[in-house]
């Protein structure tokens, strides 16, 4: 489960656009109209945001320069690992050697799965299964929330066919599982299954899952990140299962088998024996089968990457597969993310542009603290804390100064050694895997970047208390040196002081400087914490949009980030005495979005964050700024009465 709290969602835009609205009764159409009657959605996504634009360039020419690295057009970067990039690029681009493959560098893992006996023989093998396909619980290692200077074991369900668990309970979900059950069926069958084998397979498979949707963890559920630290000693955890053999388990995949493990889900352990046993077996090895050819198809040929679209398109409405040419740099921007965004940085990020960010950071963080000593509802023992975890903020601008040893250890073996796509990415998650679980006997390291450099996206962390901006998104229009000082701070300060919000946030305020799950509040501040945060549920709790309500618990965290961003950049800006107007107009601009339908419906049952018309007008709904700066009145379409607009930070 990612705990990091961002500040891109997957919103999307279904006002319908009108030039010539005021920003009185509409900010996000006012300034977003021409560009929503304008701009179309690339065939092969589901949506256009100012993100995306942003993101497509970027994909355009890092394209055009993986193309040219692997065709000896230009000498490669010297960024440390970077030929292993180029040398999988290579790899997802040969797609006449991929056709010829076929199914051919599946079969025998996917021999491996269908093979399995008995419940005896899975028991026997899982730690063996792991490195090929998904077993019906997962695990994790990652920093202890009460201890972030020690890693520990974290254990929880699996992933669910559906997005969430709410989409089960759905008009669609039947129309949706039949399309999985169609593709998976075909799958199966261009990869040598008997047809009517295969069509047992997805029946049985869907089945399970539909078990599991009703034990694991909702989006709401997980929005509440502190509720995921259950610890237990081994021993009772283990002594969870009666029939799958966990002790046996964690020793083949640990070695050293730790004293203690964080429950994340306690729902799903209560159940798991419902789940895990010999009566489940041929469901659980179907669920299997189904999961390994439906995640690994895109890794071969064309004619398998088509047959399993389907599924995706109608989760998304995407109409067409992207290009094999596009899929061969996600796939070695995937599996080399940061060893990319280093590239990207060195090359397209500017010296003047970071420490002009740095400048706005650090001013952002001064607005901050003079709005925690100047807080009407916090004591002053409160608001000391409050300032000492700010201060103690980590500032990760633009892309690291080393790559994490991951990269190092990652090994490509070309085609002419043999290797295929599927076989370097299966090798290189095992290491990942390997990496990871090394991770147990080592100490947190602080150092390592959340985000690459080339993501257009902005992240907190609230166990190790710090802020990384990746290069991508300081652009415009969220950032540019060409700007005026007001749309910088509509832009990229508010996504600066977003993220310093998200230390204060619902799930933020529960850890302290060092990343800590502390409560450093007094019981009548946090009280009173609880009740505006309920306040912010509240605001966005059911709103319509188009076919879908939105959910205010869980989209909470985002949307005091939001609340929070937006007041400290508004504060920021008035203290420099600029001008309101551009800093709104150019808040509601980095929100501009059009996303199809059956996207919409996807991304709100799963997304922490609000769509992108909701964030930008309700928001400003709630600052008092704004009705100075457009005058707005009673009776205008964005007027919200005074009681009504919510105030934390």
């Amino acid at each position: 489960m990612n705990k990091t709290m961002a500040v891109r969602g997957g919103s999307g835009n279904i006002l319908q656009p009108k030039v010539g609205t005021r920003p009185q009764d509409n900010l996000y159409l006012a300034v977003n109209s021409e560009w929503l009657e304008k701009t179309k959605i690339p065939s092969d996504r589901s949506r256009i945001t100012s993100f995306d634009c942003i993101d497509l360039a970027i994909e355009k020419n890092l394209m055009k320069d993986f193309a040219d690295f692997a065709d000896g057009k230009k000498d490669l970067p010297a960024v440390p690992n970077f030929e292993k990039a180029v040398e999988f690029y290579k790899l997802a681009r040969d797609f006449d050697k991929r056709n010829r493959e076929g199914a051919e560098p599946i079969k025998e893992d996917l021999a491996t799965i269908n093979n399995l006996r008995d419940f005896d023989d899975f028991v026997l093998k899982a730690a063996d299964l792991e490195k090929i396909a998904d077993l019906p619980f997962s695990y994790y290692v990652d920093a202890d929330m009460k201890n972030t200077k020690v890693n520990v074991l974290h254990f929880g369900g699996p992933s669910t066919f559906l997005p969430d668990t709410t989409t089960y309970k759905t008009e669609a979900a039947s129309k949706l599982l039949d399309v999985l059950k169609k593709q998976s069926v075909k799958l199966l069958t261009m990869a040598g299954f008997d047809e009517a084998d295969a069509e047992e397979k997805a029946d049985l498979a869907i089945k399970y899952d539909g078990k599991i949707a009703k034990i694991v963890k909702s989006s709401e559920e997980w929005a509440d990140y502190p509720a995921m630290y259950n610890p237990m000693k081994m021993a009772d955890f283990e002594a969870k299962f009666t029939d799958f053999k966990i002790d046996y388990f964690l020793k083949n995949i640990l070695g050293k088998v730790p004293d203690r493990i964080i429950n994340t889900e306690p729902r799903f352990l209560d159940h798991v024996n419902e789940l895990i046993n010999k009566d489940n077996f041929e469901e659980i090895k179907a669920w299997m089968l189904v999961g390994f050819i439906n995640g690994n198809a895109s890794y071969l040929s064309q004619e398998f990457r088509e047959a399993a679209f389907p599924f995706s398109q109608a989760l998304s409405g995407q109409p067409e597969l992207s290009n094999g040419e596009k899929q061969a740099y996600h796939l070695a921007n995937g599996a080399f993310g940061e060893v990319v965004g280093v590239y990207y940085g060195q090359k397209y990020f500017g010296e003047e542009a970071k420490k002009d960010v740095l400048d706005m950071i650090h001013r952002m963080l001064d607005v901050y603290e003079k709005r925690i000593n100047e807080n009407n509802w916090l004591s002053d023992a409160t608001k000391k804390k409050a300032i000492v975890k700010l201060r103690a903020l980590i500032l990760k601008v633009g892309y690291p100064d080393k790559i994490e040893e991951i990269y190092n250890r990652l090994q490509v073996t070309p085609a002419s050694q043999g290797g295929s796509l599927y076989s370097n990415e299966r090798a290189a998650a095992i290491e990942r895997e390997k990496y990871m679980i090394e991770k147990l006997q080592k100490p947190v390291d602080r150092t390592v970047w959340l985000m690459p450099g080339n993501l257009v996206n902005a992240c907190y962390d609230p166990q190790r208390n710090d802020l990384t901006f990746p290069a991508a998104i300081l652009q415009a229009p969220f950032y540019d040196l060409k700007q005026t000082r007001a749309q910088n701070f509509g832009g990229i300060g508010t996504v600066i002081a977003h993220e310093v919000s998200h230390a204060f946030d619902n799930n933020g305020a529960q850890f302290d400087e060092l990343g800590n799950m502390v409560n450093w509040w007094t019981d009548a501040d946090y009280a009173e914490f609880k009740k505006r945060t309920q306040a912010e549920i509240d605001l966005f709790n059911g709103i319509q949009y188009g076919p879908v309500k939105l959910n205010g618990k869980q989209i909470v965290s985002e949307n005091i980030a939001d609340q929070g961003g937006l007041t400290a950049a508004v504060e920021a800006a008035k203290d420099e005495g600029d001008d309101m107007k551009e800093l709104f107009e150019n808040f509601a601009r980095i929100w501009a979005n059009k996303q199809l339908e059956a996207s919409i419906k996807t991304q709100v049952s799963v997304d922490v964050h609000a769509p992108g018309p909701e964030r930008a007008n309700v928001q400003s709904q709630c600052q008092d700024e704004f009705y100075k700066a457009f005058d707005v009145k009673e009776g205008d379409g964005m007027w919200l009465a005074p009681e009504k607009r919510v105030h934390i930070w």
